[in-house]
């Protein structure tokens, strides 16, 4: 400050001084705004933290999500996971979404999996279940591959259903039914209807 007083003279210093004495309150209204602004602005940066890639819509009646994302588990406490590249009429406190190109990824208990997938779904959240409809594909990791033009996933029972015609294929050979059941606990594939299969002879000998 002795040197400033130097250097400005007497008028300038006193200009100094002044200005100061505007400024340094200014400074600290500034700073004391900033600490009640603040959490506000992190406020409204915690409402777009959400695990998907773009939200559109302007109300709660067209709202969809781009590339979603939905996990949960059955009564048996394994995991499944439901994508889509999109989910449709997204309502606060609703249940049912709508999907296109659904995927549903479910764990069985002895370690293997199922994916399921479709050209349309109905999501339910609350009652956990995934109605699809259009070349809905069903693929075991053991190498079997069952096509369908509806089904319905009950994913809290590790349940599958389907009463249009069916055409399977796998190491075993071909397959077509009229409809089949899917039972997750007991690992069992049950076929309706007229069904025919075709069993591959590579398969027959190693039985």
């Amino acid at each position: 400050m002795l040197n400033n007083k130097k250097n400005f003279g007497p008028v300038s210093y006193s200009r100094y001084v002044v200005f100061m004495k505007l400024l340094l309150p200014a400074i600290a209204l500034t700073l004391v705004g900033l600490v009640f602004i603040w959490p506000q602005i992190s406020i409204k940066d915690n409402r777009f933290s959400l695990k998907f890639n773009a939200i559109q819509g302007s109300s709660d009646e067209d709202l969809s999500m781009i590339n979603a994302r939905f996990v949960g588990t059955d009564d048996k406490n394994q995991p499944f996971s439901i994508t889509a590249d999109m989910a449709k009429n997204i309502k606060l406190g609703g249940a049912a979404l709508e999907l296109e190109m659904p995927k549903a990824d479910i764990a069985i208990n002895d370690g293997t999996w199922l994916a399921i997938i479709a050209n349309n779904g109905v999501y339910n959240q609350k009652l956990k279940t995934l109605d699809l409809l259009g070349s809905v594909n069903l693929i075991h990791d053991s190498g079997y591959e069952i096509k369908m033009e509806k089904a319905t996933i009950d994913l809290g029972n590790g349940v599958a259903t389907s009463n249009t015609n069916v055409n399977g294929q796998g190491p075993f050979g071909n397959l077509t039914a009229e409809g089949l059941r899917i039972e997750k606990e007991s690992r069992q594939f049950l076929f309706k209807g007229k069904a025919k299969l075709v069993i591959n002879p590579k398969f027959k000998k190693r039985i």
